[in-house]
C-alpha cells in the first residue's frame, strides 16, 4: 500500500518520535560533558568529587558519536519508510520497538558504568585501555537492537517489493535500506572485536588480546560509521530539501547511484586511520588509501546534484547571471537554512578529510587536535545541522502540530549560533593540531611546558565556542520540545520531492542487491583478507591466547 499522500501512520509515528527523544536526551547529557571538556582543557574549571576528565571526554563521544546519532537516524528512517512505502505491518512494528528498547537498555547500561568511573576507555574503547565487562555488554547490545531494526526495515522494504512487482521503491525508501546495508555489514568488526576479544578479557577469561586486530576491526567500523551518519543528511539533501524550496530532485537514478556507490566504497577503508601503525604493510595502506579517495566521486556527485537542484528552482523563479539564483532560495525558512550551513561547512570538512587519508600529511596531524576538529566539522556540523533542520518538520509532523513563526526564527538563530560557536571551536582545535597537541588529553597533563604554553590561546576559544554551542543546544532543546508538545495543533508536511525527469527503468536495475552486496563483500576481502592474516600469523608473544585471537 502506498502512502504518498498521506501522514506516517499515528503508530509508527509513536515508534519514531520514541527514538528522537532518546536522542536529543543523549544531545542534552553529551553536550553538557562536551562543555565541561572545553573548559578543563582550557585551565578554568577543575572537575569536583574526583571525577576524571577522561570519563566526560568517554561520556561525550559515546552518546554524540553513537547514541544521539544511530537513534535520530533509525527514528528518521522508520518514518521515512511509513511515508513512502506504506504504513508498517504490525510484525514490523514489533520487530522495531524490540530493537529500540534492546538499544535503550543497551544505551542506558553503557551510560551507567561510564558515570560511575568504571569505563573511562574514550569513544574509540582501545585497549589496553579495558573498562568494566557491563559497558561492553552495553555495546553489544546497543548494536543488536540496531540489527533487529535494519532487519525490520528489509521486511518492510520486501514486503513492498512483493506488493509492486517490476516496480523502483520509493527513493527515501531504497536510501533507508542502503544505509542499513551499509550499517549491519560494517558493524560485524565492532561487534567481533567486543563479543571475541573485549568482552572475554574483561572478564578475566583471557589475560591478552591481540591490539592490532582490535584496533583493526574498530577501524573497519570506526569509517563507514561516518557514512551511516552522513548518508541519513543525503536522504534529507536529495528529497527533502527540494520539496521544501518548491524545487524537484535533479536526478533519481543520480542519487541512487551515488548511495551503491558509498555501500562499495566506504567499508574498505579504514586503515586510512592506522597510516602510522606497524604490523600493516605499506602496500596495504596504499590500497585502502586509493579506495578512501573514491569516495570522492559520489561526494561530488551529491555536491553537483544539490547545487544543481538550487539553481534549476531559483531560474524558474527569474534568476539571471551566474549566482542569481541564491537570492531566491527561502534563507527564511529554518527548515532549508540549518541544513544549507551544515552543507557549506562540509566544504572545508571535505578538504580536511583529504589531509587526514594523505600518507604524508596524515604524519602531521595524526592524533592531533586537528582531527578533533575535523569531526567536529562533519559529525557535529554538517550532520547534526542537517538533523536539526529535518526535526523541525519531521517531530511536528509526527506529534500533529505545526511550527510557529517564533520557533522558526528561533531557529534560524539556533543555527547562526552553532555556525559561530563551531567556528570557534573547531577552528582552534585545527591549528592547534598543526602546532602538535595531541588528542584525547587534558591540558593539565602538559604542566606549563614551552609547547603547551603555545596551545593556551586555543584551548580558551575552544572553551568560548563549546559555551556558545551549548547555548545553541540550549535554544534546540527548547524548539524540540515546544514542537513535540506545547506548539498549536495542526498539519505538517513530510517533504518528499518529486524527481525532474523520472527513469523508472534505470532507478530499477540500481536495485540488483545480489550485485552490491556481493561487490562489497569482494571489496572488503580484497582490503582486508591477507593483512589479517599477516596479523594473527605475527602476533607479538602472548597475544595469540584466546583462538584466533
Amino acid at each position: 500500500m502506498m502512502n504518498e499522500t498521506m501522514k506516517v501512520d499515528r503508530r509508527d509515528a509513536k515508534l519514531a518520535l520514541a527514538h528522537i527523544y532518546v536522542a536529543f536526551t543523549a544531545l542534552a547529557l553529551g553536550g553538557l560533558a562536551g562543555l565541561l571538556q572545553t573548559l578543563v582543557r582550557s585551565g578554568k574549571l577543575q572537575l569536583p568529587a574526583g571525577i576524571s576528565y577522561y570519563t566526560i571526554l568517554t561520556t561525550h563521544g559515546t552518546l554524540l558519536g553513537l547514541v544521539l546519532t544511530t537513534f535520530f537516524i533509525i527514528g528518521f528512517q522508520f518514518a521515512a519508510i511509513s511515508r513512502t512505502a506504506g504504513t508498517l505491518s504490525d510484525r514490523v512494528r514489533f520487530w522495531s520497538w524490540v530493537g529500540f528498547w534492546t538499544m535503550t537498555v543497551g544505551t542506558a547500561m553503557t551510560v551507567f558504568f561510564i558515570l560511575t568511573g568504571q569505563a573511562s576507555v574514550l569513544y574509540t574503547f582501545y585497549a589496553p585501555l579495558q573498562a568494566h565487562p557491563g559497558f561492553y555488554l552495553g555495546l553489544t547490545l546497543l548494536v543488536v537492537g540496531s540489527w533487529i531494526s535494519g532487519f525490520a526495515t528489509f521486511a518492510h522494504y520486501a514486503r513492498w517489493k512483493k506488493e509492486h512487482p517490476g516496480k523502483a521503491s520509493p527513493l527515501l525508501t531504497f536510501m533507508a535500506v542502503t544505509n542499513m546495508a551499509l550499517w549491519l555489514v560494517c558493524t560485524l568488526g565492532v561487534a567481533a572485536t567486543v563479543l571475541f576479544q573485549l568482552l572475554p578479557w574483561s572478564l578475566g577469561f583471557v589475560d591478552r588480546i591481540n591490539i592490532l586486530v582490535s584496533r583493526t576491526l574498530f577501524w573497519y567500523f570506526g569509517h563507514p560509521l561516518v557514512y551511516f551518519w552522513l548518508l541519513p543528511a543525503y536522504m534529507v539533501w536529495y528529497v527533502c530539501i527540494p520539496k521544501i524550496i518548491g524545487g524537484k530532485i535533479f536526478s533519481d537514478s543520480l542519487a541512487r547511484l551515488a548511495f551503491i556507490l558509498f555501500l562499495f566504497l566506504s567499508i574498505p577503508v579504514g586503515f586510512h586511520h592506522q597510516l602510522l601503525e606497524p604490523g600493516i604493510t605499506p602496500f596495504w595502506k596504499f590500497v585502502q588509501v586509493v579506495l578512501t579517495f573514491m569516495v570522492v566521486i559520489p561526494s561530488l556527485m551529491t555536491a553537483f546534484a544539490m547545487f544543481a537542484t538550487f539553481e534549476a528552482y531559483g531560474r524558474s523563479k527569474g534568476a539571471t547571471g551566474l549566482f542569481g539564483w541564491l537570492r531566491k532560495l527561502p534563507w527564511g525558512d529554518a527548515r532549508f537554512f540549518a541544513p544549507f550551513v551544515g552543507m557549506v561547512f562540509f566544504i572545508p570538512a571535505g578538504a580536511g578529510g583529504i589531509i587526514n587519508a594523505s600518507h604524508q600529511m596524515d604524519q602531521v596531524v595524526h592524533n592531533t587536535m586537528w582531527v578533533t576538529g575535523h569531526f567536529h566539522l562533519t559529525v557535529a556540523t554538517t550532520v547534526v545541522l542537517t538533523f536539526f533542520g529535518a526535526a523541525y518538520w519531521l517531530v511536528p509532523h509526527l506529534s500533529g502540530r505545526v511550527m510557529t513563526k517564533a520557533m522558526n526564527r528561533l531557529a534560524i538563530i539556533q543555527a547562526v549560533v552553532w555556525a559561530i560557536g563551531m567556528s570557534f571551536m573547531s577552528g582552534s582545535m585545527h591549528f592547534e593540531g598543526l602546532l602538535g597537541a595531541p588528542r584525547r588529553s587534558a591540558f593539565s597533563t602538559y604542566g606549563n611546558s614551552p609547547q603547551a604554553l603555545e596551545w593556551i590561546p586555543y584551548q580558551i576559544a575552544q572553551a568560548v565556542g563549546g559555551t556558545i554551542l551549548f547555548i545553541g543546544i540550549i535554544l534546540v532543546l527548547v524548539i524540540i520540545t515546544n514542537l513535540a508538545f506545547f506548539a498549536p495543533k495542526g498539519e505538517t508536511e513530510f517533504p518528499v520531492a518529486e524527481a525532474a525527469e523520472p527513469q523508472e527503468r534505470a532507478a530499477l536495475a540500481l536495485e540488483n542487491w545480489k550485485l552490491w552486496i556481493g561487490i562489497t563483500v569482494a571489496l572488503i576481502l580484497i582490503a582486508y583478507t591477507v593483512p589479517f592474516i599477516d596479523m594473527i600469523q605475527n602476533a607479538p608473544p602472548g597475544s595469540k591466547g584466546y583462538k584466533l585471537w
